[in-house]
């Protein structure tokens, strides 16, 4: 009977059809080169206005260096913690290979705000964040290596049994170009409509970008002019082409420019028109300013914080900076902290970003606080201490918890008032 079963199910194994997997090879072509990006410009492209618009020439434009620094620095600033479910609530877990990958060092030459200030730049201006991870012999990350955005492009395979299976097409740094599995690619997507390649806003909000640098650039030609508008030399005398060219090389070398202050001396009945443009007729100031709170938008930073105050007062300040935390920067700490859960945490573990120092009020607010928790008992005095890095108080003194002497547990008897040493009728 057991030699039967054992040929039974040989044959069956056998009349499983195995699952074909995709060819886990790179492809011919290197990812580097734009044209395997569908609809991404790599090197940006020009707007309505004329303007060639790129990631340096976007990060020329001060409300846009000003919104990429503070949305990188506050996120960089903020740390990424590894915990454990239990019974008794979570438990730190920082002891892991994967936990001292975002707290101690991603690699040899990165401190960890480094890391993720670089990797919030590449969500804000690229839409993707990528990385190698380098694992030991025992499959723990190690490493992470980013990589660029434009050297990576993500493959997708259809299984009915699994569902889309991921591979990347990437060109690390040694010039090796391979098919890496996903388990060796952290990738961080930002807003996408796909689910697996994140939209960049510098192609998306390309227009924009470009009226406000094509903005800037006026203002600098303007000035480069020394603040003189456009000349114009009439004379009722027929002037040849080359009697033109000339006199316009030579008033352009004596007047135009910065420096050109000097008296113009005209001969041959040749007279100076200014063309006039009035900047406040064309609204220019209020563009401008528009335009400040339009990059805010793009880049999801309160105007506030790229110091336009026009609509700020000192009631609402402290408002806007809490939203900023929970509205701004809050889907971006549940992306990375996920996108790490799903990469590196074992099951029952997760990654979670604490936001304690961002969210602290002022030195009143915060021993009001302190003093209501202290008095209702979800606090004793180590822990309150540890918040502010104070160090713990020895003995029951930092450990005791308290409870108002005039409560008691709902459902029991209270304590009798009275006991010794107490008179009574």
């Amino acid at each position: 009977m057991g030699l039967m079963n054992l040929f039974r199910s040989a044959s069956s194994e056998a009349a499983v059809t195995p699952r074909e997997e995709p060819p886990v090879t790179a492809s011919s072509e290197s990812a580097a080169r734009e044209s395997q990006w569908k609809g991404f410009v790599t090197a940006g492209g020009p707007a309505k206005s004329g303007v060639r618009v790129t990631e340096s020439s976007a990060l020329s434009v001060p409300a846009t260096l000003q919104a990429l620094r503070i949305l990188t620095g506050v996120f960089a600033m903020t740390p990424l913690h590894l915990y454990q479910k239990s019974a008794k609530g979570r438990l730190d877990a920082e002891g892991s290979p994967a936990s001292r990958l975002f707290r101690v060092g991603p690699n040899a030459h990165q401190t960890p705000f480094a890391f993720f200030e670089l990797l919030m730049a590449d969500l804000c201006l690229s839409g993707n964040f990528f990385a190698y991870v380098s694992r030991n012999t025992r499959g723990e990350p190690v490493a992470l290596t980013r990589l660029q955005p434009g050297h990576v492009l993500p493959v997708s395979y259809f299984d009915r049994s699994e569902g889309t299976i991921v591979f990347f097409d990437a060109t690390l740094p040694d010039a090796s170009h391979e098919r890496f599995p996903s388990r060796d690619i952290l990738h961080i997507p930002g807003f996408s409509r796909d689910g697996i390649n994140g939209l960049n806003p510098i192609q998306y909000a390309r227009d924009a970008l470009g009226g406000a640098i094509a903005t800037a650039d006026h203002a600098a030609r303007f000035w480069n002019k020394g603040g003189r508008p456009s000349t114009v030399l009439t004379t009722k005398e027929k002037v040849g082409t080359d009697d033109k060219k000339r006199i316009r090389e030579d008033w352009t070398n004596l007047y135009a420019g910065p420096d050109g202050s000097q008296t113009a001396v005209l001969d041959q009945d040749l007279k100076a028109e200014f063309l006039s443009h009035n900047m406040k007729d064309s609204q220019f100031l209020e563009t401008r300013q528009f335009q400040v709170v339009d990059l805010a938008r793009i880049w999801g930073v309160p105007p506030h914080l790229i110091f336009d105050l026009s609509r700020a007062t000192f009631s609402n300040i402290e408002q806007q900076s809490l939203e900023f935390v929970i509205f701004h920067l809050g889907p971006h700490y549940a992306r990375v902290a996920q996108a790490a859960t799903k990469a590196f945490a074992s099951e029952g573990f997760y990654f979670e970003h604490v936001t304690d120092a961002l969210v602290k009020g002022d030195i009143k607010s915060r021993m009001e606080a302190y003093w209501l928790e202290r008095q209702m008992g979800a606090a004793n005095a180590n822990e309150i201490r540890a918040r502010e890095n104070l160090p713990d108080i020895d003995g029951d003194a930092g450990t005791e918890y308290w409870r108002p002497s005039n409560m008691g547990i709902a459902g029991q008897q209270p304590a009798d008032p009275s006991g010794p040493g107490t008179s009574g009728e």
